[in-house]
């Protein structure tokens, strides 16, 4: 069911978890900035909460005061089947996913609705592809999960740097990562719910890799991560540790999807400091932190801390920002890149999500279906929205 097939339906998207804090962000991006004519609609399973937002839309927009409110539960399937049917595009910001989220993507897949999502779960995206994405590519949906800060920067950025070299020449690639970011109380019980959760995460991983075909090695090309452990980088002057995050297998996937990375495609990802205790004060951290996840209490008492719902203050975002640098080798040349914005997690995040919602509705994108990322939906349409909002994508 090509996207044309789907123009019938009452809506061109539909924002599920707009209640949320991250959500609430994204409606108010969409409300600013989608374009006239578009059909859109806020869905969720608390009325009143729903018309608080819609209130708040009014003062952006006051045509947004009729905008139509949905019903969906994330337990509900017939209610996100409803809501799937009357829209070409879904996205929802309804997380923890591996708890909330594989019904909608189930609906969007059966309905040949196209869904985005902010999710960084490695669980929930495998496990998705497992039941969903053979069911997707036959309906033609698209499903784009990590359309936020995961995955965005990260792999629309390889994209553009693979873009400032040769074709056809072997590429080896390290992104490294600076933010002073604030995290919010859903993207924390996420964080959390990985780490207490690593047996499955591993089980879901391996079940993917039964199913999930590999023409890139059909091909005869190659496609691999290879971060090494903590180190000085002469090269930048940072302290790089591997980050464990979705991040660089979104990359190695894109890079197996698409020929333009080459026929042998090498990644590392980073985080990068200036100070060595900064370094490690960091792994310490998520040491701690993913000591404390494995004991229920101990969880309970952290999500108790930072509760879902919440995240930092207008001010604090306005004082956040990140750069994910990348370093580039292949066919004799060498070329440095970088992405950045403001607050990654919420502001930029919001961004991300919404122009990503609109681009899968309204842009001539590269034909594709089933699970795929988004440099493989949109890539450079996507990149091109995201600069003209703001985003900077740079050769250094």
């Amino acid at each position: 069911m090509p996207p044309e097939d789907r123009s019938d339906r009452p809506y061109d998207l539909v924002l599920f978890g707009a209640t949320g804090f991250t959500g609430g962000l994204t409606a108010e991006y969409l409300a600013g900035h989608a374009p006239d004519g578009c059909r859109w609609a806020l869905a969720g399973r608390n009325q009143a909460k729903l018309e608080a937002v819609r209130d708040r839309l009014a003062a952006i927009d006051p045509k947004l005061a009729e905008l139509p409110l949905l019903h969906a539960d994330a337990g509900d399937p017939a209610s996100l089947a409803d809501v799937a049917g009357q829209t070409r595009v879904v996205v929802t910001t309804v997380g923890p996913y591996v708890e909330h989220g594989a019904g909608l993507v189930a609906a969007c897949a059966e309905a040949g609705t196209d869904y985005a999502d902010l999710t960084g779960e490695p669980e929930f995206i495998d496990t998705m592809y497992v039941r969903h994405h053979a069911r997707a590519v036959e309906t033609g949906a698209r499903i784009v999960h990590a359309c936020g800060f995961d995955s965005v920067p990260h792999d629309l950025g390889a994209l553009f740097t693979v873009k400032q070299l040769p074709e056809g020449v072997p590429v080896a690639m390290k992104g490294m990562l600076r933010t002073n970011a604030a995290i919010s109380g859903g993207t924390f019980a996420s964080a959390l719910g990985a780490f207490s959760r690593a047996g499955q995460m591993k089980k879901a991983l391996a079940e993917r890799r039964k199913v999930e075909p590999r023409p890139h090695v059909d091909a005869g090309r190659r496609v691999r991560t290879v971060a090494k452990r903590p180190h000085h980088d002469k090269d930048t002057g940072y302290w790089l540790v591997p980050l464990p995050t979705i991040d660089p297998f979104v990359v190695k996937r894109s890079a197996a999807a698409l020929e333009r990375y080459g026929p042998d495609f090498s990644y590392a990802h980073y985080a990068a400091a200036k100070r060595l205790p900064t370094v490690v004060g960091g792994i310490g951290a998520v040491g701690l932190l993913a000591a404390a996840a494995q004991v229920p209490p101990l969880r309970r008492q952290l999500l108790k801390r930072v509760p879902q719902g919440t995240g930092p203050s207008e001010e604090k975002r306005a004082r956040s920002s990140f750069t994910m640098r990348f370093v580039a080798e292949g066919g004799g040349s060498t070329v440095r890149t970088s992405v950045s914005g403001g607050d990654p997690g919420y502001t930029e995040t919001a961004k991300m999500l919404g122009e990503s919602a609109l681009c899968l509705a309204f842009d001539d994108n590269p034909p594709t279906a089933g699970q795929v990322t988004t440099a493989v939906a949109m890539g450079e349409r996507l990149t091109d929205r995201l600069v003209a909002a703001g985003l900077r994508f740079e050769v250094l």
